[in-house]
This record gives C-alpha cells, structure tokens and sequence, in this order.
C-alpha cells in the first residue's frame, strides 16, 4: 500500500555511504549488509546519523549493472575514507511517495511513481548514457527500524526522486 504521491523541497543534506554495483537480483543480498557496516564506520568517528538510513540509485540499466549507495544523512559534511565515501544529497524539487508494506512491493510502488509522473509531464533530474541512466538523487528511505518493527510487512518506505529544476 502507498501514500498519494507528492511533490517536496529538499534541502542539501550530506551523507555517507558504502556504494556498490549489482545487478538487479543482488540488490537484496548485497546492500542491507552494507548499513550495518556504515553505521559502524559512524559510531568508529563519533558522527551521529541525522535520519533514516537509505539506498541511493546513482545509475541504472535494469539488464546490466545499477550503481547504487547504501548511505545515512549526516548533520554536517564530513571526510570519508577509502571504504565509507561522504557526498551531499541535491536539493530541489522531490516527488515522493511513503510505502507501506514489505521491501517487494517497492517495485511496485516505484513504477506507479514513475507513471504519476509521467501523467502530469514532470521531468526527472536523469541523463542517459552508454551505461544507463545516471540520477541526481533516487532515494529509497528506510524509516522503519527492523529492530523496533521486526514485521516486513509493515515496514514504511519513503520514495523520493528528485526532479529536473
């Protein structure tokens, strides 16, 4: 089940996070791992997490290789090192939509906020090239703690995809 979608303004808001490139049946296996490990290279540096963890889409080809970044906001910018990089997530204009239900209905729930957006002539923040499709900031936001709402099926999920200004 998904909220009606709509539009935000998100401020710039910096991060960390571990990226990896999969194809799209190891996104399951290889990036939940991936936030344990961040908010430990956090807890190392003595750096508060400022918000729910999230899964960034930086670049996608559905038949080959998405890149993508499991991250958590930070206050302020910080240094990453060679494992854990920092970045800063864009401002602007977002379309979003929160999800409720488990992690195999974001599909799902994706595609429909695809379509709304579509329907109404937005126009994405994306560039296409040779290796897919290369977004200013795709977000999947975790704002159910699995600890707290062991239940997958009532995990919330915010979708937020920024738009071209």
């Amino acid at each position: 089940m998904s909220d009606d979608p709509q539009i935000i303004e998100r401020s710039e808001q910096p991060y960390v996070a571990i990226a990896a490139s999969v194809n799209v049946n190891q996104i399951g296996d290889t990036l939940p791992p991936l936030l344990p490990e961040v908010f430990a290279w956090l807890d190392e540096h003595g750096i508060a997490s400022a918000g729910a963890p999230f899964f960034k889409y930086d670049i996608i080809d559905m038949a080959e290789t998405l890149v993508i970044e499991a991250g958590v906001p930070v206050e302020v910018a910080v240094v990453g090192d060679d494992r854990v990089t920092a970045g800063s997530l864009t401002a602007g204009r977002y379309a979003t939509v929160a999800h409720v239900g488990h992690p195999d209905g974001l599909e799902q729930a994706t595609a429909d906020l695809l379509e709304w957006a579509h329907q109404r002539g937005l126009e994405w923040d994306v560039v296409e090239a040779d290796d897919g499709e290369h977004w200013a900031s795709r977000l999947e936001i975790y704002l159910s703690d699995p600890v707290e709402e062991p239940d997958m099926n009532a995990w919330r999920t915010e979708l937020a995809f920024r738009l071209r200004d």
